[in-house]
């Protein structure tokens, strides 16, 4: 059961039919018993107004044989005042439901019973009807045939025979033909409407989610080849589909890029790492083979260039596999006098109480390459300015050294990327520390951006939400 609703077609299909099958039949449970109770209400009126046909002659003085009661052939029983029956129908065999016994009057040689006067019914005057009728439900045998009838009683005032009841019936033949016609037809039409409504949602339901197929499909076999340059087709519908393939080639083109950007992350990290520790086995194998010779000062820095780069490389992860900088109060002021100690020729211009939220230990290494490159490029100074601009903590680093050109100001925050100024791995490094700069930037909900300094060479300002 499970498998055949497993798809979205079968359970769409199944909801609607189910829907629309629940509303028929409250729809034709309410027709039917509409129907029946006008029906029911027509039968009543009828078998009244016979009844009061019957009443007004007898309130005219009509003797029992000469009532017109065989009319239309419906039932009709006068009783007097004790619950006598006194006349009634000419075919009339059996009766239930008026509670008069017998179908037969009593004798009686001049048709007139023996009333006493004082057992009329207070309040109705002689040739008076009355104006209450009771309808009751029964049934009639008039010559041999049995039927369901509606009874209506209505009491009559006369001069000479008491208070006399009259009980008229109206068949319901009619009421049970056209209600048992009805339930035939909703029997019979509902489950093929039901059908075509399941049918019509099969076939639109198909229709809607072929797409949602060709997607499926596609991008199976995009896992399968792992070629994220092929996208998914998109429909000309416009709708809810067509936003879901525009957002999974979307979301495939980011995959894309960012499975790019990370091999060639790998690959300028490879070729980084293979100078230095190239340079470094070559030291160690001369060294082995002839140790007067062995440049203990070179294998150091090989070494700590590849501690630095590790490390980089190590900040670099944590930040992409979406590390969070916390929530800890920095002092920016505090922070930049920290960096700026023991370093020659930087000075610090900082203004009082610049605090901002995050993780200060990913700041402080920001502020350290800012001034690691503002010091590699400057001629003999290197300014740094903390101040604070509204709800907004800026701190900037400048140096006067030839500033960076206009076309590369966004190039150079790009992973291993150095200038022609910079080219050299001893002295421009591996091209980590301005990316590292501008991510921890980012995740602090900040921006890091260069432009022209004052004195000609590099402003490097970054912005945070201050405290």
């Amino acid at each position: 059961m499970s498998r055949l609703f497993g798809s979205v077609r079968a359970r769409a299909t199944l909801g609607a039919t189910l829907v629309v099958a629940v509303a028929l039949v409250a729809a034709g449970t309410a027709v039917l018993l509409s129907l029946r109770s006008n029906l029911l209400g027509e039968a009543g009126t009828a078998a009244e107004r016979s009844a009061r046909e019957v009443a007004a002659q007898l309130a005219a003085g009509t003797r029992y044989d000469d009532l017109s009661l065989d009319v239309d052939d419906r039932p009709v029983q006068v009783t007097d005042e004790d619950g006598v029956l006194v006349a009634a129908s000419e075919d009339l065999e059996r009766i239930s439901g008026t509670g008069v016994t017998g179908v037969r009057p009593r004798p009686d040689a001049d048709g007139h019973p023996a009333d006493d006067e004082d057992d009329r019914d207070e309040g109705l005057e002689p040739g008076e009807i009355g104006g209450r009728t009771t309808v009751t439900d029964g049934s009639a045998t008039i010559d041999g045939e049995t039927e369901d009838y509606r009874f209506a009683a209505v009491t009559v005032e006369t001069d000479d025979r008491g208070t006399l009841t009259v009980y008229a019936g109206s068949p319901l033949s009619a009421e049970h033909g056209a209600v048992r016609t009805a339930l035939t037809v909703m029997l019979i039409g509902f489950p093929c409407l039901a059908a075509v409504v399941a049918g019509v949602t099969w076939l639109v339901t198909r229709r809607a989610l072929r797409p949602v197929e060709g997607i499926r499909r596609e991008m199976a076999a995009i896992t399968a080849s792992e070629d994220l340059a092929r996208r998914v087709p998109v429909p000309d519908t416009h709708d809810e589909v067509a936003r879901l393939a525009l957002t999974t080639n979307e979301t495939l083109a980011a995959l894309q890029t960012s499975v790019e950007r990370q091999r060639r992350f790998v690959a300028d990290a490879s070729h980084e790492l293979r100078s230095p520790i190239a340079s470094l086995r070559t030291q160690l194998e001369v060294g082995a083979a002839h140790p007067e010779l062995l440049d203990v000062d070179g294998a150091v820095e090989d070494t700590v260039r590849l501690q630095r780069l590790a490390a980089d490389l190590l900040l670099l992860a944590r930040l992409d596999a979406g590390e969070r900088p916390g929530d800890a109060r920095v002092d920016l002021t505090a922070l930049a006098r920290e960096a700026a100690a023991g370093r020659t020729g930087v000075r610090v211009r900082a203004a009082a109480d610049v605090t901002v939220a995050g993780s200060r230990g990913q700041l402080g290494r920001v502020l350290a390459n800012l001034l690691d490159n503002a010091e590699r490029h400057a001629r003999s100074a290197v300014e740094v300015t903390v101040a604070r601009e509204g709800n907004t903590a800026v701190l900037a680093v400048a140096d006067d050294g030839e500033g960076v050109p206009a076309a590369d100001r966004d190039r150079i925050f790009a992973r291993f990327v150095r200038l022609d100024a910079a080219r050299s791995r001893d002295d421009g490094g591996a091209g980590l520390g301005l990316a590292i700069a501008r991510d921890v930037a980012v995740r602090h909900e900040g921006t890091l951006t260069v432009r022209e300094a004052p004195a000609g060479g590099a402003l490097f300002e970054l912005r945070l939400p201050a405290v």
